[in-house]
């Protein structure tokens, strides 16, 4: 089964109905449709926010979700300012992040950076390093070096 491409123009005479079963969900997997970032492009999804993904950080996820749980739905000064005093491994992390997802919304997308918020943070497990620590008498103990991927989203308040 293979996809059609479609121009720009097919995709602009079609953008209704297009938008209308993106943002509806498939009725077997309750996934929405999957478009190519040439369709994103074209319909102008996901120029109202800006994004930041940081994939495999040497950080496990469940340390960097604590402080992700302090920014959500916070101004950006105000996150700003909570990961500044955050004595965390995560929070230095965070801070680049969200300059990296303010740089690209206030550049790329022209959003006003005193309307900005954190709309979306989440961090997902990344691959696992497996590494052995020598015990006694021969033995060897597993080390897990976890890392993950962690991703923010910045939006404009209405």
């Amino acid at each position: 089964m293979e996809r059609k491409i479609r121009s720009k123009d097919e995709l602009l005479k079609d953008k209704d109905q297009i938008l209308e079963t993106y943002s509806s969900v498939h009725r077997k997997n309750r996934k929405p449709v999957i478009l190519s970032k040439r369709e994103r492009k074209a319909l102008g999804i996901g120029k109202d926010e800006g994004r930041a993904v940081l994939r495999y950080a040497r950080i496990s996820s469940r340390k960097v979700k604590i402080v992700i749980d302090l920014i959500k739905n916070k101004n950006l000064d105000e996150a700003y300012g909570i990961l500044k005093f955050t004595p965390k491994a995560a929070s230095s992390i965070l801070m680049k992040l969200i300059k990296s997802a303010e740089a690209n919304a206030v550049t790329n997308n022209g959003l006003d950076r005193d309307e900005l918020y954190v709309a979306e943070a989440y961090a997902n497990q990344g691959p696992t390093l497996k590494r052995i620590m020598p015990r006694a008498q021969g033995r060897a103990n597993r080390i897990n070096k976890r890392t993950s991927h962690i991703t923010v989203v910045l939006k404009e308040k209405e």
